[in-house]
């Protein structure tokens, strides 16, 4: 929640790792003494359990099959088995065996069928559900088809109906013993630890993320440090002989074997157990890519640092990162292992905060001729030759005018030509007026303040396309001012240069030392601004006469109402015939005179 990111990402997240709260409930096998552990979110509908559904690879799925159902059983958990987690789950159509075995549910204590559907994932939860069709669309579908009864254990006013599809609104609680009459959200939270009470069930956490493969068998990649010794089995390295580093070969080929190149380097995979100093071989194996690229930033503000991964002093100064700037495709890759990596390495003390980026954005992309840029339509733009015909601070400017950078734009060569143009202009206004000793006008210190609060404001929002939009409108007013006053302030004319500098940093450097400035133009701190020095001492305001519009006066910004009605009187005198009844005035926007 304290994350600065768009929620769309967040909610990818979200999803992925799946925490979700319910209960482990236990049904007895009907007949052996055994029993089935279920996972559900919903325990509040136990009572509309009316049967189970075992994933084909269940431990007991087979062992269930009652002789006259075992050649079935057998052979659906055969073909599940060769379709993937994907395939089972997308599959409209929903398949199932029963097995001929009964369970008992723990609180109607009646006997309900236990079927196996490969709708069912091994590794999710228990590998074991309770179906309650009457409230689960899925449930309700699978019922139908095979025949099982459906009861109802939520209704939306109490009373039982006839249900045609799946009831998966809140309600209150029927046919559930001595839950009936209760908020069915109430029972949601509650039933948990009613079950723990009556031992038939614990509150529980379940999480739909699994664990992920971390070895690579390739060269490029962190080695891994552990040490395979016969004796001591797996062995760290020790601490002290860290970071463990690749060695350098000339040759880093597949071995054939399936094996990462490593095995083949018998000089470095050979070693000696750091706990009983026996022959060992080191791990082949390597990280994988996101290993190193989870905590990167963290060494990029303590790269030299060879005593540990990055000091709390610069940690506390540079860290996390105010902003990450990436495609959504990250969201539950790079991003979410970033998030992993800072929150162990805030455990166990590295660094005091636990989260990596605190705001994150999300950039468009740039196609051309209607399609992503690709070598394979021959629709990529080369750099190259435009910054042979306008420079790179043109084509670096043009990318941030093309569009809003979080929406997809259309590049458009022709565009070019109009940021080109711009700073063209903008060179020769500070060249044409450096040396010029004007003295700043209320008008010039006004207009300097404007333009850092614009540019500044639209910045923060980071709508990248309005400030080069901004720049070349204040660029036109500054033109206007040095046209009409022969020239504009030296401070206006370098607060506009530093303003400019991260968007054209070749260009601002250059006027920067024309101002006569020595080192880098990059040394200044962001220009800050006067709010009342932003106000207009005078403002024009329209008069109405009867509620039209007669013309128009100038007033100053704080002049008095009295001040201003008699002001407008003045300048419509001709145009008032009769008597005044009535005068209207709205603060800076208008006088209306009611005449008879």
């Amino acid at each position: 929640e304290k994350l600065d990111w768009p929620e769309k990402v967040k909610k990818m997240q979200s999803d992925w790792i799946g925490k979700s709260y319910g209960a482990e409930v236990d049904f007895a096998i009907d007949g052996i003494d055994k029993s089935i552990r279920v996972y559900t979110t919903r325990p509040d509908t136990l009572y509309g359990a009316t049967f189970m559904v075992l994933a084909p690879e269940h431990d007991l799925a087979a062992k269930l099959a009652i002789p006259e159902q075992k050649e079935a059983v057998e052979d659906y958990i055969y073909k599940s088995s060769m379709r993937s987690s994907v395939d089972r789950l997308q599959d409209k159509e929903k398949t199932g065996i029963f097995t001929g075995s009964y369970a008992i549910n723990p609180v109607t204590k009646k006997p309900i069928p236990i079927w196996l559907s490969d709708y069912v994932l091994a590794d999710y939860g228990t590998g074991a559900i309770m179906c309650v069709p009457a409230h689960d669309d899925r449930d309700f579908d699978f019922a139908k088809k095979f025949g099982i009864p459906i009861v109802q254990v939520i209704s939306k006013d109490g009373k039982e109906e006839e249900l045609k599809e799946a009831y998966s609104q809140p309600g209150i609680m029927i046919n559930s013993g001595e839950w009936n009459g209760m908020d069915s959200e109430k029972a949601k939270n509650e039933v948990p630890e009613l079950l723990e009470k009556q031992g038939i069930g614990k509150k529980t956490v379940n999480y739909k993320l699994r664990d992920w493969v971390f070895s690579r068998q390739r060269y490029w990649g962190e080695p891994i440090p552990i040490i395979h010794c016969e004796h001591c089995g797996t062995v760290p390295v020790p601490e002290e002989e860290l970071p463990l580093l690749l060695p350098e070969v000339e040759k880093y080929e597949p071995t054939g074997t399936g094996e990462s190149p490593l095995a083949n380097i018998h000089e470095w995979v050979n070693t000696t157990c750091p706990e009983c100093g026996k022959p060992a071989k080191r791990e082949t194996n390597t990280m994988p890519q996101w290993a190193g690229s989870s905590w990167y930033f963290l060494r990029y503000v303590d790269n030299k640092n060879d005593k540990e991964l990055v000091s709390k002093e610069k940690a506390e100064k540079y860290l996390p990162v105010d902003m990450y700037i990436g495609g959504v495709e990250h969201a539950v890759l790079h991003l979410l292992y970033s998030r992993f990596y800072t929150k162990f390495l805030k455990d166990i003390g590295v660094v005091d905060f636990d989260e990596p980026f605190v705001k994150l954005f999300n950039q468009g992309m740039i196609g051309k001729d209607g399609a992503k840029m690709s070598k394979s339509k021959g629709n990529v733009v080369s750099p190259d030759e435009l910054i042979k015909d306008y420079g790179c601070d043109s084509l670096r400017l043009y990318e941030l005018f093309v569009g809003p950078p979080e929406l997809d734009s259309e590049w458009d060569d022709r565009g070019i030509d109009g940021v080109y143009r711009f700073i063209n202009r903008f060179y020769n206004l500070i060249m044409d007026n450096k040396n010029k000793t004007v003295k700043a006008t209320e008008e010039m210190v006004k207009l300097r303040n404007r333009f850092v609060y614009d540019i500044t404001t639209r910045l923060e929002s980071f709508s990248l396309n309005t400030v080069v939009s901004g720049f070349m409108e204040y660029n036109n007013k500054m033109l206007d001012i040095a046209k009409k006053s022969g020239g504009i302030d030296c401070k206006t004319l370098e607060t506009a240069i530093i303003l400019l500098a991260p968007f054209v940093p070749h260009v601002s450097q250059e006027l920067w030392s024309q101002m006569g400035h020595e080192g880098s133009v990059f040394n200044n701190t962001w220009p800050s601004y006067d709010k009342e020095k932003m106000k207009d001492s005078e403002i024009e305001i329209a008069v109405q006469i009867n509620g039209k519009t007669k013309g128009t006066i100038m007033i100053d910004a704080n002049a008095s109402k009295d001040a201003v009605l008699e002001t407008a009187k003045e300048a419509m005198a001709d145009k008032l015939t009769g008597t005044i009844i009535k005068e209207i005035y709205v603060p800076g926007k208008i006088v209306n005179i009611v005449v008879k």
